[in-house]
């Protein structure tokens, strides 16, 4: 053989010895009664107030049994464990391994007390080594006014963390836990979750897959599948931060903000919304859909805000910067926008620009109305310009300081160009072909135009009017083309998706 593995061989079998070897301490006792068992003289059969020690435990029973070579205990009856001057278990029966430091008890209910906490089983074993407590058949444990629930689980005397599963459920007065997994730590209030999980509360639902409950002030984290109810309102995110006294809840990531009482959804990437305080809003790829007899209305903005009354009513809507809608009937863009519920009445800032069929309409401010049968009327307030296009080449245009467009049933009725107003219209035929026959130019103060079938069916010029008709071709250079002309229909939404692009 290799002496020098024989060397290390030796080296390592005295380390080995070396090493420091816990003593095992023997169970001591006392009893009023005991004997030998007939069959084994090892085993002691104790009576009568029995009281035993094993490092720094205490047990107490009416009956006994101890094996003085395994160093185990079995006791019957009245037993009382006492592990710390604040950690106490009651039971019927019970099976201590003092080899190995393990404590296995049985009753109709055991009874575990670790301060203030109150752990009540069928069964229970104890592992003095790492203070953890294991149950298998229900466990229902009580500390001040929280009720801890789950079928099987494990608590920690030392750090006072539970670890629980299997039908899992926490209640205090004023919410409900329920779940499959749940980490709950008593020094700090804290339930961690890692499967679907229920918070009931008076208020709220709140849902989620991974994330942790604050029982004492009532704050939650959700990392997954997040969502909380309240009432009438829905917030949904990857992420989402819910502080339940308040109601107020930030998300992060896919957020969603649903208001079935007022049919309005908005979404973004990250949104808060506050019911108390009578609020929400979304910003990043912000979009919020109204519902309206079937016919949504989809508006983007950088961020967008939604007011409600103490009634949960919806109050009024504010679009920022970059703001696009779409509509079946219209559609629009503006650099922010105001909604008023209570009057429907939408107002546009910053360039806003209208278009409504075929017309494109365009002012420094413009007002919307709405009433039960559509639109009401548009107000266009500064640099009133509305421009219609002909063909590739050829538009209609009518412009103004200010303009007035009435409705019928939501069908144009009529409108009055106001203010310098100036037009270039140019005249189709009426059969089926609609072939160009003419063009109507000129200026006047004031201008109406009645409308049928949301086309111009007759004009009226008032103030001063300078009006020339010219053969379509020959219409001059300057009418072509009215000044500050644009036409933006490349800009403008053709389906819900498009209000993103700017």
């Amino acid at each position: 053989m290799n002496c020098k593995a024989i060397k290390y061989g030796v080296l390592a079998l005295l380390l080995l010895l070396a090493l420091p070897v816990r003593a095992q301490k023997l169970i001591e006792y006392e009893a009023g009664m005991g004997t030998r068992d007939k069959d084994n003289a090892e085993v002691w059969i104790l009576y009568q107030r029995v009281n035993a020690v094993h490092e720094g435990m205490f047990l107490y029973a009416d009956s006994a049994k101890l094996n003085t070579k395994q160093n185990d205990f079995t006791a019957f009856r009245n037993i009382k464990i006492v592990l710390t001057d604040t950690t106490v278990i009651y039971g019927d029966r019970l099976y201590y391994d003092g080899q190995r430091r393990i404590v296995n008890i049985w009753a109709d209910t055991v009874v575990f007390v670790d301060g203030a906490t109150v752990l009540k089983t069928p069964q229970l074993t104890y592992d003095r080594n790492t203070n953890i407590a294991t149950y298998t058949t229900w466990g229902h444990t009580t500390n001040k006014d929280r009720r801890l629930d789950s079928r099987a689980g494990q608590y920690n005397s030392a750090t006072k963390v539970f670890f629980i599963h299997d039908n899992v459920e926490l209640q205090d007065p004023d919410s409900r836990l329920v779940t499959d997994t749940l980490y709950y730590n008593m020094n700090t209030d804290v339930a961690t979750f890692i499967s679907p999980t229920h918070i009931y509360s008076d208020s709220s639902v709140l849902y989620s897959e991974n994330g942790f409950y604050n029982t004492d002030t009532r704050y939650a984290v959700s990392y997954k599948a997040s969502q909380v109810v309240n009432k009438e309102k829905l917030l949904m995110a990857d992420t989402l931060y819910y502080y339940e006294t308040s109601e107020f809840g930030k998300a992060y990531g896919h957020v969603m903000i649903e208001d079935t009482l007022n049919q309005i959804t908005c979404t973004g990437r990250y949104g808060e919304s506050c019911p108390q305080q009578h609020y929400s809003y979304v910003t990043d790829s912000a979009l919020v859909i109204f519902v309206d007899k079937g016919d949504s209305l989809f508006l983007h903005a950088d961020t967008v805000w939604v007011a409600n009354d103490s009634a949960r009513q919806m109050e009024n809507v504010r679009a920022h910067y970059h703001v696009k809608v779409f509509r079946a009937d219209a559609q629009a863009m503006c650099d922010s926008i105001f909604y008023s519920a209570p009057d429907s009445s939408a107002t546009l800032f910053g360039k806003p620009v209208l278009w409504y069929d075929h017309y494109q309409c365009a002012s420094d401010t413009l007002w919307v109305y709405h009433d039960s049968t559509g639109m009401k009327k548009a107000r266009l307030e500064g640099s009133c310009f509305t421009i219609e296009q002909v063909d590739d080449l050829r538009f209609n245009q009518v412009k103004g300081k200010r303009g007035e467009v009435y409705f019928t049933a939501g069908e144009p009725d009529y409108a009055d160009v106001i203010g310098n107003a100036q037009m270039s219209y140019y005249i189709t035929d009426e059969d089926s072909t609609r072939s160009l026959i003419g063009a109507n130019a000129g200026v006047g103060s004031r201008m109406r135009i009645y409308f049928q079938d949301r086309k111009p069916h007759r004009m009226v010029t008032f103030g001063n009017p300078d009006m020339k008709t010219y053969p379509p071709n020959q219409l001059p250079e300057e009418w072509r083309r009215l000044t500050d002309f644009q036409w933006l229909d490349a800009r403008r939404p053709k389906n819900r998706h498009e209000v993103f692009e700017w």
